[in-house]
């Protein structure tokens, strides 16, 4: 099913999907429209905060986490704003816990194909028993560079879809098509395309995070996305908004605090940059940062 944007595709998941007073799982840092679509559905959310610098999941918060009243869980990987890769342990254990509770997992997967280090990303949809309870949503935007197209789609078992569409006709009535046939062209081109534009913004990556750590900071690893966080805890300038702050009005670089990710502001002192600019770009930023990270020194 193509949607307009994975925004949209997710809102009319949720939608479709919760009934007022189910339970859903997500995972903390999340993208922001998580909560309000969640609440807007009626659902009652229950957040398991990753922690840095692994993210992972664990068995423990999970176990608190699911119940019998359960009836979604929201998966986003690779998983922004931690630029973290969820392998085959994690997306098993996840996949236990549906299948134990009887759940259905929105997978938010429209990074799936920037990943790095020769890393490859695994739908949770392919995990024993997932194929029928699994709902997988994917992007243009994140897959081409071409945000501003909004052409999402949304790939389900037969069952599952036809609920999908019926709150899908409700919210949009078609997706421009001429955008719909550009994006078709894409998805059909040969692996070599693919593997050229990961490796550009590898590139990227890790042109960003050496200076960076030739400049003092600490990088944290970024296995997939077009963006990575600096930890900022020993550096005396604040927690992550007063640096952000900071960063933006004093040297004239725009990075986004990560403790707005989480709901409760758990986490305070990671940063987020994006390396999916120019190198010019990239080098004027890491010029006017110059001496910030040797505050810790």
């Amino acid at each position: 099913m193509v949607t307009s944007g994975a925004t949209e595709a997710l809102a009319g998941a949720l939608l479709a999907l919760i009934e007022p007073g189910d339970e859903v799982v997500l995972f903390a840092p999340m993208y922001d429209a998580y909560l309000p679509l969640v609440r807007r559905a009626g659902g009652v959310p229950r957040i398991v905060n990753l922690l840095p610098p692994a993210f992972r999941l664990d068995e423990a918060s999970l176990a608190e986490a699911f119940s019998d009243r359960t009836k979604l869980v929201l998966l986003n990987n690779p998983l922004n704003p931690s630029a973290t890769l969820f392998g085959q342990d994690d997306l098993a254990l996840l996949a236990r816990f549906c299948r134990t509770h009887d759940v259905i997992a929105l997978c938010d997967e429209v990074w799936e194909h920037v990943v790095f280090d020769g890393a490859r990303h695994v739908p949770l949809m392919g995990l024993d028993g997932m194929r029928e309870r699994t709902v997988k949503i994917g992007s243009a935007g994140k897959i081409f560079s071409l945000t501003g197209w909004k052409v999402g789609f949304v790939t389900a078992d037969a069952a599952l879809m036809r609920v999908l569409a019926k709150a899908h006709q409700f919210l949009t009535f078609t997706t421009p098509p001429n955008l719909q046939t550009a994006v078709a062209q894409g998805l059909g081109k040969d692996g070599p395309w693919f593997e050229t534009m990961r490796a550009g913004y590898a590139r990227s990556r890790h042109r960003l995070a050496s200076g960076l750590t030739a400049r003092g900071f600490n990088v944290l690893p970024a296995a997939a996305t077009w963006f990575l966080n600096i930890d900022i805890s020993g550096l005396g300038l604040g927690d992550d908004v007063a640096f952000c702050e900071r960063l933006v009005t004093r040297h004239g670089v725009a990075a986004i605090p990560v403790s707005a990710f989480y709901p409760d502001g758990a986490v305070r002192h990671l940063v987020r940059l994006c390396f999916a600019k120019a190198d010019a770009t990239l080098d004027a930023a890491l010029d006017r940062m110059a001496g910030l990270g040797r505050l810790a020194a």
